[in-house]
């Protein structure tokens, strides 16, 4: 069944948010094959949009076309995991300091309101994860720069490969809490030194965890859980 919201957007963006929320979940995971009539299936879509939201995700270079396959989820390599990591680093401590300089109180009530409800979802690892997508959106909203958020937006597009989230690791949703409200307390402050450090420091803390979640997985032969 469609939501109401689904009817409301036309259906080439409703099946390209769908396949994309599929990726982010883990549903559908690097290497996988895309084919558009079960996907039309899956999602009760035609097949005419979920040909535009495969050319779509395509062009997001999240798809890649390979020859007597078709469309498959890209897979990163360990080098393209780490460089995408550094960019985000970069890119998220920028945004943060820029948000120091013009986040509004509602902005940054709306961030701490966010942090709670992560941690209130530690133990759903889908909930955990989109609260936390919303959390960083939220903050590159905050750096009032457009180009900033275009590309941070586009970067976020690129995560989604990676598949899973590190916030399955036992006590990661409280530590990602916690480094998530030295962030907020810095803008606050209007500290942009500080919030663009905490930044970088939360995405270096991440990373590790996302190298340790890939190692086990290449040691075990299994995927990581969504």
């Amino acid at each position: 069944m469609s939501s109401d919201s689904d009817d409301q957007q036309p259906r080439g963006e409703v099946a390209y948010r769908k396949l994309l929320a599929a990726i982010q979940h883990g549903e559908l995971k690097p290497g996988t094959r895309i084919r558009e009539v079960e996907v039309a299936e899956k999602f009760d879509i035609s097949r005419t949009p979920v040909r535009d939201a495969i050319r779509r995700l395509e062009s997001d270079g999240l798809l890649i076309h390979v020859p007597r396959q078709g469309a498959v989820i890209k897979e990163l390599d360990h080098r393209e995991v780490i460089e995408l990591y550094e960019i985000r680093e970069v890119l998220e401590g920028t945004a943060a300091r820029y948000a120091a300089r013009h986040a509004s109180e509602l902005e940054i009530a709306e961030l701490e309101d966010l942090n709670e409800l992560m941690l209130k979802n530690g133990n759903d690892q889908i909930k955990v994860a989109e609260i936390n997508r919303l959390f960083h959106q939220a903050l590159y909203r905050m750096g009032n720069n457009r180009y900033l958020i275009d590309a941070l937006n586009s970067l976020s597009n690129a995560m989604a490969l990676l598949g899973g989230t590190t916030l399955q690791y036992d006590g990661r949703p409280q530590s990602a809490y916690d480094e998530h409200r030295d962030i907020v307390e810095n803008i606050r402050a209007g500290n942009g030194d500080g919030a663009d450090a905490a930044a970088r420091l939360h995405i270096r803390n991440a990373q590790r965890l996302r190298i340790r979640l890939l190692r086990n997985v290449q040691q075990s032969g299994l995927e990581p859980a969504p």
